[in-house]
């Protein structure tokens, strides 16, 4: 049975980076739950936005298939831009449709993870103070409400970027939600902690570049794998990126890619049949 993972959290999990600033990350054997069905990966996973972007899930899901070559991941994108932690209680809508999508997947797969990346919107006026409370609720009911006790959680931490400049000026106690997050996850055997280092922004201050999400991927993945938290950057993230970029397109994966630019009207028919079979039209 096909493996599933949980997105859950805020923007920065949704994605904002820039999907023209990387290159694309598609594989056959990675899918994202859609309409009900399991569809092959594309960016953006998420629609919480028409401004949906690259996250940290499309490097997560290509570093995971690499590890396990006989088997299928899906992605349950849940996320939901500008969401604080009081929107994720176990009686709000965010929840309570993040845990509808996730048991609809589990008919179909075996969920074995949830990542979690939340915080920016409860970085101002106190709200650190209640955040570890909160946290360790969120935690608790998704593994009661999904029937796992054991289901492994990866918490990203809040970037450093933070509480200087555009929309992200306001977000002045990411800090303390870092701390509050780091204490939670540390209570917690199935939770790991990935760290937000050397990460940058979009110029808009508070979410993250394309291909800094890229590598906060990748660590998602070191802690999900690894069952650690991953307390600084990782020495092989470039490397790990360029094995994946440079992974040989599958025909499903082309034939994937083409439809979706002659769908946007980025090629002629013509050129679509040519790119596809190598022949061109009427021979």
């Amino acid at each position: 049975m096909m493996k599933s993972i949980l997105l859950v959290g805020q923007s920065n999990m949704a994605g904002r980076g820039f999907i023209q600033d990387v290159p694309g990350l598609r594989h056959e054997r990675v899918k994202m739950l859609r309409n009900g069905r399991w569809q092959m990966m594309a960016e953006p996973i998420h629609f919480d936005r028409e401004v949906a972007g690259v996250g940290p899930a499309a490097s997560f899901a290509a570093a995971w298939v690499q590890a396990h070559p006989d088997e299928e991941l899906g992605l349950i994108p849940c996320a939901e831009g500008g969401s604080t932690i009081d929107e994720w209680a176990s009686d709000e809508l965010l929840m309570r449709h993040a845990i509808t999508e996730a048991k609809f997947a589990q008919e179909s797969s075996e969920l074995i993870g949830v990542l979690w990346h939340q915080g920016e919107s409860d970085s101002l006026n106190g709200g650190y103070q209640t955040y570890a409370a909160k946290l360790t609720a969120v935690f608790n009911h998704l593994r009661a409400a999904l029937g796992q006790p054991d289901l492994p959680i990866i918490a990203g931490q809040l970037p450093a970027f933070l509480g200087k400049v555009g929309f992200g000026a306001s977000a002045t106690e990411f800090n303390e939600i870092n701390r509050e997050m780091a204490q939670v996850v540390a209570q917690d055997p199935h939770s790991y902690l990935v760290n937000a280092a050397e990460l940058t922004a979009n110029p808009d201050g508070i979410h993250i570049d394309a291909a800094s999400q890229r590598r906060f991927g990748i660590r998602y993945f070191q802690a999900f794998e690894q069952h650690q938290d991953v307390p600084d950057v990782l020495a092989d993230e470039a490397v790990r990126l360029d094995q994946l970029y440079q992974r040989p397109e599958s025909q499903q994966e082309k034939m994937y890619r083409l439809s979706r630019d002659f769908a946007f009207g980025q090629m002629s028919y013509a050129d679509f049949i040519v790119q596809l079979t190598g022949k061109e039209t009427g021979k």
